[in-house]
C-alpha cells in the first residue's frame, strides 16, 4: 500500500495565534499514525513561482489514513486556528509503493 503525504505551504499572518495551533496539532497527527518529515525548515525555490515561506510535509501509512486524520474531530477542532492565522495551500499526495 502506498504512503499518503500531506503537503502544506503556508504564509503565517498571525504568529501568536499560529503558535496555539503548533502546540496542539502534533498530538492529533501522532494519534492518527502520522509523522513530520518537514516542519518549516529553510526553503529555496529553484524553479517556478515563489511558494509561501513555510512548508510542512506529513507522512501517513496511506492516503486513507491522511484523510482520516484531516477529517477527524480532533483536527477539525483546531483547523480554524490555522486558517485564521495563515494563508496557503494543502494537498494530499499518494506516494510510490
Amino acid at each position: 500500500m502506498a504512503k499518503g503525504y500531506l503537503v502544506v505551504h503556508l504564509d503565517v499572518t498571525d504568529p501568536a495565534q499560529f503558535e496555539k495551533y503548533r502546540e496542539k496539532v502534533p498530538a492529533t497527527i501522532a494519534q492518527y499514525g502520522g509523522r513530520y518529515l518537514i516542519r518549516g525548515g529553510a526553503m529555496e525555490t529553484l524553479e517556478g513561482d515563489e511558494l509561501p515561506p513555510r512548508t510542512v510535509l506529513l507522512e501517513f501509512d496511506s492516503v486513507a489514513q491522511a484523510k482520516t486524520w484531516y477529517n477527524s474531530p480532533e483536527y477539525q477542532e483546531i483547523i480554524g486556528i490555522r486558517l485564521g492565522a495563515s494563508t496557503g495551500q494543502a494537498q494530499i499526495v499518494e506516494g510510490i509503493d
